[in-house]
């Protein structure tokens, strides 16, 4: 495919959406609670936690129509842009009113851009979707969501360097993962990238260290951490940068100070580097 051609057809996707339904099952909520260590306190009825959407939604992919990574193949609703490496950038979260278990769904994805630039390691491409939840037609939340692709890694290059993290924290707390954390929210959120779950192919075939902690599970870990700080105030918004991955080789620090809109937080990475930022603003 020409530059040409591929340019007009990544422009072309510009727009393109698809809606999907879902029923906030009591049970998912509760085996996710188990997952991150928690009591299963949740009911029916109940705000569904901030970031917990990812629990539901998830597109059902027949297991011909995965790639050699278990990703689902592009070409569906994402072009194809012949790089096969996918990352999960972060994005923002703007919330009108919470998702209740037990109540049924609606959700719009929207492509809202597709932009290729060069980079260190080369072609890259960014891509912007909106996801917009609805319930019986009342707009409830819509998370714009940041993926970017990429060639396949060059195994003698070396890692690009990490943007220190600050130092007046307020509160930290470690977490040590493990390939059956990691385990359980894959399968929770019926998601097959073998970055995840299975080490050969990490280490071998993707150049990671070890199995990577997933972006939405990260992100999820500190914003439960910040709402804590934030005594039972409710979010209007949540906005995330994922800046390098997070390994299950060595226990990683969730840290955080107040502000006043809500909490800024960090993942700390080993090295003392920042794996992601959050920052959440509580609602009037």
């Amino acid at each position: 495919m020409s530059t040409e051609t591929r340019d007009k057809a990544l422009q072309e996707a510009v727009g393109r959406s698809e809606r999907a339904e879902d029923s906030l099952d009591l049970r998912q909520a509760r085996l996710m609670q188990l997952t991150l260590d928690q009591e299963a306190t949740l009911e029916e009825g109940d705000p569904l936690p901030p970031f917990w959407h990812y629990l539901y939604f998830n597109p059902q992919i027949r297991a011909s129509e995965l790639g050699a990574d278990g990703h689902e193949k592009l070409g569906r609703f994402i072009p194809d842009f012949g790089l096969p490496r996918r990352m999960w950038a972060g994005g923002r979260v703007e919330i009108d009113k919470p998702l209740r278990l037990g109540e049924h769904v609606q959700k719009l994805s929207t492509i809202r851009s597709v932009e290729e630039k060069t980079g260190r390691s080369g072609r890259l491409c960014f891509v912007t979707v909106d996801h917009d939840f609805s319930v019986a037609g009342e707009h409830r939340l819509r998370e714009t969501q940041n993926i970017v692709y990429r060639a396949a890694p060059d195994p003698d290059a070396p890692p690009p360097p990490g943007k220190p993290v600050p130092e007046d924290a307020d509160f930290t707390r470690e977490i040590h993962p493990d390939p059956v954390l990691l385990f359980r929210y894959s399968a929770l959120i019926f998601y097959g990238h073998r970055i995840h779950y299975d080490a050969d192919y990490t280490r071998g075939t993707e150049g990671y260290p070890g199995l990577v902690v997933h972006g939405p599970l990260t992100a999820t870990l500190l914003i439960g951490l910040g709402l804590e700080r934030l005594e039972g105030r409710a979010l209007s918004a949540i906005k995330i940068r994922a800046m390098a991955p997070l390994f299950v080789t060595a226990p990683f620090t969730l840290e955080g100070r107040d502000s006043t809109e809500g909490a800024e937080l960090w993942a700390r990475r080993p090295d003392g580097t920042t794996a992601m930022t959050v920052r959440l603003h509580a609602a009037a």
